[in-house]
C-alpha cells in the first residue's frame, strides 16, 4: 500500500458515514492507498453532547425527538464546561493525537470536506504533520466578514443569481424561456402568495429555499429558469422530477443509524465560530432575506441559540504556519463555500506552504460528490505524482 488518506467529514455534525455512498469515488482518487474515516468529537458513534438523548436506541433515535429536546438543552444550560468540552480546539486535538499515533506505511494525506478543511486547518496549526492535504470546498477564512454563516443567504442569492444570468447569456435557455428570469421569478412568487397550491410539491412550500438548497446539486440547479417557466404556466411537472432525482441523491449521503446529523454540536460550533453577527434577531434576517431570490435556513438558525457557546480561543482565524502541498479541489457555483472565499482564504495560505486552487467550472459544493469527473482525476494525479495519468484538466489559479 502507498499510504493511508484520512477522510474528515463536514457539516459541522457530518460522520463518516458521509463519505460511504461515494467510497468508489474515493478510491479512484486515492488509489491503493487505506482509507480512515473517524468521527470527529460528538459526531456519528462518538460519544456526544447530550448522550442519552442522542443516542441510537432513544425514541429519536440519533436525533433529538419530543421531550428529548427539553432535557438535552436543559442539561447542556446547566453544565457549560461540559458544553464547551465539544469545542472545535478540542476535536483538533482528538484527529491530531490519531494522526500521531496510528501507525502508518508510506505516505499520509488528509482529504476534508466544507466545515471538515476549518477542522484539518487548525489540526494542523496545533502542529499536525502530513505529507499533504486535500481540501474539498474550502471554507472561508474565520474572520472574512463577507462570507461568515451569517451572511449565508446573501452568498447564495449571489450563487443562484449567477445560474440565471448564465441561462440569459446562453441562446439556447435564454430564448426557451423568452423573458428576463428575475421578473419571471417574482411573477411565480407573487402567485404563490395568491395561490399556495402552486407550491404544493416544494419542499418545505418555500421557493426561495428550495432553490437555494438546490445549488448544491449542479445538474438539478440548471433547471431551475425551466421550472420557473413552467411554473409560471401553472405546472409543476419538472419541479417534480427534479425533486425526485435530488431526493436520490442526498439519500446517498445518509441513511445510516449515526447519519443525522447532531443538533447541539452544530448550534454549538456554527455560532462560537462561525457567526461574527451575533445578536441578530429573526426580524432581521427576515428583511434582510424579503429582496433575495435564494435564501438558506442558516442566518435564522442561528439567532437565539438555545445553548451556551464558548469563547473563541487563541486558535480562531490562526493560519497554520507550515503547510504541506495542499490541492484545494472547488465549484465556481458553491453556495456555501463560496468561490471567490475560496480564492483569498488559499491566498493566504500560500505564505504557509505550496497551495494550488483547482477550479471545478460550475461546480457545488463537495465537489467530490456533486462534480466528480475532473476533480477526482487531479486528486489522484496529486497522490500519485506528476506522472499519473490523467483524462482532462482542470483550471488551475495561483492567484
Amino acid at each position: 500500500m502507498p499510504g493511508q488518506v484520512w477522510l474528515i467529514a463536514g457539516g459541522p455534525g457530518e460522520s463518516r458515514a458521509s463519505f460511504y455512498g461515494i467510497l468508489p469515488t474515493l478510491r479512484q482518487a486515492f488509489p491503493g492507498f487505506d482509507l480512515i474515516v473517524p468521527d470527529h468529537r460528538g459526531t456519528g458513534f462518538s460519544p456526544r453532547m447530550c448522550p442519552t438523548e442522542e443516542a441510537v436506541g432513544s425514541p429519536g433515535g440519533a436525533s433529538l425527538a419530543g421531550a428529548e429536546w427539553g432535557t438535552c438543552f436543559q442539561h447542556l444550560n446547566q453544565h457549560p464546561s461540559h458544553t464547551r468540552q465539544f469545542s472545535q480546539t478540542n476535536a483538533a486535538h482528538d484527529l491530531k493525537l490519531l494522526l500521531e499515533r496510528t501507525p502508518s506505511k508510506g505516505k499520509t494525506y488528509v482529504y476534508g470536506v466544507s466545515y471538515g478543511t476549518q477542522l484539518v486547518l487548525r489540526t494542523v496549526a496545533l502542529g499536525a504533520r502530513a505529507d499533504g492535504l486535500v481540501p474539498d470546498s474550502l471554507v472561508p477564512m474565520q474572520d472574512d466578514a463577507t462570507a461568515d454563516l451569517s451572511r449565508r443567504s446573501l452568498v447564495t442569492d449571489r450563487v443562484g443569481r449567477g445560474l440565471l444570468a448564465d441561462c440569459e447569456r446562453r441562446v439556447s435557455c435564454g430564448r426557451h424561456i423568452g423573458e428576463p428570469i428575475e421578473p419571471l421569478y417574482r411573477r411565480v412568487l407573487a402567485g404563490a402568495e395568491q395561490d399556495p397550491s402552486l407550491l404544493a410539491n416544494v419542499p418545505g412550500k418555500d421557493l426561495k429555499r428550495f432553490f437555494g438548497a438546490l445549488l448544491d446539486f449542479p445538474e438539478a440547479a440548471r433547471q431551475i429558469p425551466h421550472m420557473l417557466k413552467e411554473l409560471d404556466e401553472g405546472t409543476d411537472e419538472r419541479l417534480k422530477k427534479v425533486v425526485e432525482e435530488v431526493q436520490r441523491k442526498a439519500a446517498t449521503l445518509g441513511g445510516f443509524p449515526q447519519s443525522p446529523p447532531p443538533t447541539p454540536l452544530v448550534i454549538l460550533i456554527s455560532g462560537s465560530e462561525s457567526d461574527l453577527q451575533r445578536g441578530r434577531t429573526q426580524e432581521t434576517v427576515q428583511r434582510e432575506e424579503a429582496g433575495l431570490l435564494f435564501t438558506s435556513s442558516i442566518p435564522g438558525h442561528l439567532v437565539g441559540n438555545p445553548i451556551p457557546l464558548y469563547e473563541r480561543d487563541d486558535w480562531f482565524a490562526r493560519l497554520p504556519e507550515r503547510l504541506p502541498p495542499t490541492p484545494v479541489i472547488h465549484g465556481t457555483r458553491d453556495a456555501k463555500t463560496p468561490y471567490d472565499a475560496a480564492q483569498r482564504h488559499s491566498a493566504a495560505l500560500r505564505k504557509a506552504g505550496p497551495v494550488t486552487l483547482y477550479t471545478q467550472q460550475e461546480g457545488g459544493h463537495f465537489v467530490l460528490w456533486a462534480d466528480r469527473s475532473c476533480s477526482t482525476e487531479e486528486v489522484m494525479q496529486f497522490v500519485l505524482g506528476a506522472d499519473a495519468p490523467t483524462r482532462c484538466v482542470s483550471v488551475s489559479s495561483h492567484d
